[in-house]
């Protein structure tokens, strides 16, 4: 299992020099990328001249403008400076901001996380209970109506159900705030206050974020426990005396909790990124709002930095779910 695991780490940089090599070249194809946007904002700024020479920009205004922005080297040339820079830490200049993406991320890393970190807590929190509960109680009034919900979230994308509480509860009924993660006089309030006013915020964001990974774990934990009590090492169990309730947590449970552990991996994007669309209605200035700043404003190199730090996030979070399913399920072995 230890070389298993040490050939999936090492096996994470060159999927990541992949990802990020892919997302490099297209970003030099992409139209209406940095170089153009310059140019439109310096014609339209030209307004002084007559109308035969507005416009005009001559050859070496434009080459000191590829070099400005990196667009004058070949794609190789260019991707192995930018992977240089990289390995020693320096994730670039934002064009849009003009500061290290380095300091950018790390200034709203923390947003995302405490979203992520909540998410995730409510999410596992309330999915494995209540799929437990609607296998256990199959076909009756409480997993019926609970399907509902379970469906009615499945259905409504968190970020169209984001615009809909923003209207009825935050613009009309005033309830909660329109968007972002605290208050104006944030550094004002009492340690107590500073808590509620963050939860105050988080309320409606969190259930955007929940609604979707809500309803698909639940189901999945439902479907695969009710196969596990269908199974025969179960009914054995329990024709040989073992009560139902000890039956289902000690054994059909784990095998249950597998499906869970393989998208655990996947569920750790969310310290990072979160939703993109989620942060952007609610103008929470995480790394979801940052990404999506980044790729309107053609903002290469902080592009370039939110794809590294999420790929990274998410491959590590991949080989966390190996090593989970080994722990849970011991017919799996690792050789």
């Amino acid at each position: 299992m230890r070389d298993y695991f040490i050939r999936r780490l090492l096996l994470i940089p060159p999927t990541l020099l992949g990802v990020t090599l892919l997302v490099f070249a297209i970003t030099r194809f992409v139209p209406g990328g940095p170089l153009e946007r310059a140019l439109m904002e310096a014609r339209s700024a030209d307004t002084r001249r007559s109308d035969a020479s507005r416009g005009a920009i001559s050859e070496e205004q434009l080459a000191q403008l590829k070099a400005y922005y990196g667009l004058d080297k070949p794609i190789p040339i260019a991707y192995a400076q930018w992977l240089g820079r990289l390995v020693r830490g320096d994730l670039g200049m934002s064009q849009r901001f003009n500061e290290p993406v380095g300091d950018l991320i790390v200034q709203r890393l923390p947003v995302s996380l405490v979203y992520g970190a909540v998410t995730l807590l409510l999410t596992y929190g309330i999915c494995v209970p209540l799929g437990i509960a609607k296998a256990i109680r199959h076909r009756t009034g409480f997993d019926n109506l609970t399907s509902a919900l379970v469906f009615f979230g499945y259905a409504v994308p968190g970020y169209a159900l984001g615009a809909v509480l923003i209207v009825f509860l935050a613009a009309r009924a005033a309830w909660f705030p329109m968007g972002g993660f605290v208050s104006e006089n944030f550094a004002e309030l009492s340690a107590w206050g500073k808590l509620l006013d963050v939860a105050h915020h988080a309320a409606l964001p969190l259930v955007c974020h929940t609604i979707g990974g809500f309803a698909f774990l639940t189901l999945l934990m439902k479907n695969h426990l009710m196969d596990n009590l269908a199974a025969d090492f179960v009914r054995t169990a329990v024709a040989k005396g073992v009560s139902f309730r000890t039956a289902v947590v000690r054994h059909a449970l784990r095998n249950s909790l597998i499906p869970l552990a393989t998208h655990l991996g996947g569920s750790l994007s969310l310290f990072v990124g979160g939703s993109y669309l989620i942060e952007f209605i609610f103008d929470i200035n995480g790394m979801g709002l940052f990404g999506v700043q980044s790729i309107f404003d053609r903002d290469y190199p902080a592009v370039m930095g939110v794809l590294v730090v999420s790929s990274l996030v998410l491959l590590i979070g991949n080989v966390l779910s190996d090593f989970l399913i080994a722990l849970i399920d011991p017919r799996v072995r690792f050789k």
